[in-house]
């Protein structure tokens, strides 16, 4: 996103431009001093609902006959030069490649919702994906990037994203997003999905995860050569808000291939910013984050778990997308073997 934001599916909070969701740059004097215990009033806590942290694990090893990202050894991803308009059209061999990335991720996805249940923990998700990855000879693209610890994101209920997997056992009634990033043959294939956690979500729980999902739905039925990046968020914002929800503003979609994130940067808020129009060859990322209350976030000590202000739940949805001449094609769509949704059960 722009300066002023953080890019979602990943951005290290320290980044200026690595799509994650880009955070806002501006801090007023009073709130960093009192952040800071310097002044009057109290340090705001950075906890906001139940979830607390738990300990990470150490980092997974990858074997040294797959392919890596540029940041795997270093940490710090390639910046990417240009207006925010200025958009990578993919060549015919980079778009079968992200095909392929594209659904390998799915799998990976896939197999660690699976996975999902009461008594399981976050790292035990992470093992599941990091796992699944190697056999399917990717790189987990979230494993070091600008220093991120782990191979998958796991952010349980007031979580909004970047959640660090760690001892945190999953508890009926939780929900969980996992997100799930690989790398393949040179490029990267990006999605996510929200998970109920046994079979005790409450109906409004149930509600904004449904709802999130019809919120990508909508965004990715106006995808098509010349429509405006911008008109996205246009389309999210009031679904959202017709069921009382928030969409999130600080992390945001990004463009994706060679470079994990990269032009454009997709606003899932109604706004009038220039980030380009789409085109044939255009790669990028729809990941709305609903919250159920206040749209603003925290983040945890960690430098990298948002939360949401109020303690209330986010969920979040995503899909890796390709524009066509007939429109739009989902590159992490659903296969044969992926598992259905609540609903259609």
């Amino acid at each position: 996103p722009s300066p002023a934001l953080h890019a979602s599916s990943f951005l290290s909070s320290r980044a200026l431009r690595t799509c994650p969701p880009r955070r806002a740059a501006s801090t007023s004097l009073s709130s960093l001093l009192t952040s800071m215990g310097i002044g009057f009033g109290r340090p705001k806590t950075q906890f906001t609902g139940k979830l607390r942290p738990g300990t990470v694990a150490p980092t997974r090893a990858v074997p040294p006959g797959i392919q890596r990202p540029e940041y795997a050894v270093t940490g710090k991803p390639r910046s990417v030069p240009g207006m925010p308009w200025d958009i990578e059209v993919k060549s015919p061999a980079m778009i079968e490649k992200m095909r392929v990335a594209g659904r390998l991720a799915r799998m990976v996805l896939d197999a660690t919702g699976r996975a999902v249940r009461p008594g399981i923990t976050t790292n035990d998700l992470d093992v599941v994906a990091h796992d699944m990855a190697i056999e399917l000879n990717c790189y987990p693209s979230p494993l070091n990037y600008s220093g991120f610890p782990k191979s998958v994101c796991t952010s349980v209920n007031e979580v909004v994203c970047h959640g660090i997997p760690d001892t945190t056992v999953l508890q009926d009634g939780d929900i969980i997003n996992v997100d799930v990033t690989v790398f393949h043959d040179g490029v990267h294939g990006d999605c996510s999905e929200t998970y109920l956690v046994g079979e005790g979500v409450d109906d409004k729980g149930k509600e904004l995860v449904k709802v999130t999902f019809d919120c990508l739905e909508a965004a990715i039925a106006i995808c098509r050569p010349g429509v405006p990046y911008s008109h996205i968020g246009g389309v999210i914002d009031p679904i959202a808000k017709k069921y009382g929800f928030t969409s999130v503003r600080e992390f945001v979609g990004h463009g994706i291939g060679a470079t994990f994130h990269c032009n454009p940067n997709v606003l899932h808020y109604k706004n009038n910013t220039n980030n380009g129009v789409m085109a044939v060859g255009h790669t990028f990322t729809i990941e709305p984050m609903i919250n159920e209350g206040k749209v603003k976030n925290i983040f945890w000590p960690d430098n990298w778990t948002a939360t949401t202000i109020d303690g209330k739940r986010s969920a979040q949805f995503e899909h890796t997308l390709l524009i066509t001449k007939d429109g739009v094609e989902r590159l992490t769509g659903k296969i044969e073997t992926s598992p259905k949704y609540f609903w259609e059960e």
